[in-house]
């Protein structure tokens, strides 16, 4: 039956690609079984079985000399239509046709045919794991995770091989299944298999799990070991050093992500906020700024007021005052923000331009703040400072009614109006 072994050779090897996550328990065969399966007599199928094979594989390949189109639906027929009395050979045809099934995209017919090629576990040995895996990972592309799980253990079981893409295959049922503990055995394992030719996703599938765990500082730790082997994949180091922020070791989280900005990772609007905000939380609240400025600039990042007034809080830390009444005023200016007002308000006081002090800050008053006591205080100042002693005395004692401005008030007062009658000037 030379013509049968070309049949075998012409199967289908399937292989299904995915997304990755993680298993608990690993594979534990039996070497000596396995050595047994593999040493047991081949089988053919009888030779009625075998003829209708041969044409319907004849018809699944077609003729290229002749132009030929190979025909898979029918050649899925032809298999149907064949009733096998072997069991042997009812196996061996229920295995091409699950393979054809897969073809067709009726993934319920492979599914139930694989099912039914691999229970007698009487298939010759290559056959047997092909198809093994094929279920499994059928079972698995249609969301039947956890028949997935137990059949590609079994095919691991069977074969004796620990194959790392398949703990990854598991890992993923796991994930999507939400078992985010049961994915760290497995995803190990799969890194452990691939030392020499390292999978990216199995780290990411630990870091994953970490994620949903909320356990960062594992996160940090597997991010860092991923990124020793894949050092220029710089949306690594954006992930980094969003870690090294959530377990507030500012310092590395502002390296990390200084090495993305270098090397263009950093690509939305929150990852330039980020770093902003990493530089603000090392101390440098004058670089944050500029940061979001230059990225507001270029339009990575949305000039809206939640934006605008950040910026106008960096450059009011980093002690630019007039640039950040500029900013608050700025964002202000959006929806009428009294306090925004105030705030700019302030911030030229201390930058000694009164004039703008004064308007905005009588602004801020006219919009109805709160904050009434310190607005007429900071006016008081502001006016003292142009020698308007009139506008500055009645500021002061307008403070005077408000408990958390009182005190100060109350002794400025007499300041201010000792000042005005040195002046000249009755109060």
């Amino acid at each position: 039956m030379k013509t049968l072994s070309k049949v075998t050779a012409l199967a289908l090897l399937i292989s299904l690609g995915g997304a990755v996550y993680s298993a608990p328990t690993l594979a534990k065969a039996d070497p000596a079984k396995v050595e047994e399966r593999k040493k047991r007599k081949t089988k053919v199928m009888g030779e009625r079985t075998g003829k209708k094979v041969v044409k319907a594989f004849d018809l699944y390949n077609g003729d290229q000399e002749k132009g030929i189109e190979g025909d898979v639906a029918g050649a899925f027929q032809m298999l149907k239509e064949i009733e096998p009395s072997d069991e042997f050979d009812k196996a061996q045809v229920d295995y091409y046709m699950a393979q054809m099934a897969y073809q067709l995209e009726k993934f319920d017919d492979a599914i139930r045919l694989a099912n039914s090629a691999a229970k007698p576990d009487i298939l010759n040995f290559k056959d047997q794991a092909t198809v093994m895996k094929l279920k499994a990972d059928l079972q698995r592309q249609e969301k039947q995770y956890k028949d997935a799980r137990a059949s590609y253990y079994a095919w691991m079981d069977f074969t004796g091989e620990e194959d790392a893409k398949v703990y990854l295959a598991i890992a993923s049922t796991y994930y999507e299944t939400k078992e985010y503990k049961n994915i760290l055995a497995p995803a190990d394992r799969a890194i452990e298999l691939s030392k020499k030719e390292p999978i990216k996703s199995a780290y990411d599938l630990k870091v994953g799990a970490y994620v949903e765990l909320k356990q960062f500082n594992n996160a940090v730790k597997t991010s860092e070991e991923q990124i020793k082997i894949w050092p220029t994949e710089y949306k690594l180091w954006t992930r980094l050093a969003s870690f090294y922020m959530t377990v507030e070791d500012y310092k590395k989280g502002l390296a990390a992500a200084k090495v993305a900005e270098r090397n263009n990772a950093l690509e939305t609007a929150n990852h330039f906020k980020f770093l902003a905000s990493l530089y603000s939380l090392n101390e440098m609240p004058y670089q944050a700024g500029v940061t979001l400025e230059k990225a507001v600039k270029a339009k990575k990042v949305k000039k809206d007021k939640s934006t605008v007034s950040t910026l106008g809080a960096y450059f009011h830390n980093a002690k630019h005052y007039n640039k950040a009444a500029k900013f608050y005023i700025e964002a202000a200016d959006f929806d009428n923000d009294s306090e925004l007002y105030r705030k700019a308000g302030s911030m030229f006081v201390t930058s000694e331009d009164y004039a703008l002090a004064v308007k905005n800050l009588s602004k801020a008053l006219e919009l109805g703040n709160k904050k009434k006591g310190q607005i007429h205080l900071d006016l008081a100042e502001a006016y003292l400072q142009q020698e308007k002693y009139k506008l500055a005395y009645q500021n002061v004692r307008k403070a005077i009614d408000y408990p958390q401005t009182k005190k100060f008030a109350k002794s400025w007062s007499q300041y201010i109006k000792d000042k005005a009658i040195r002046k000249g000037v009755k109060i």
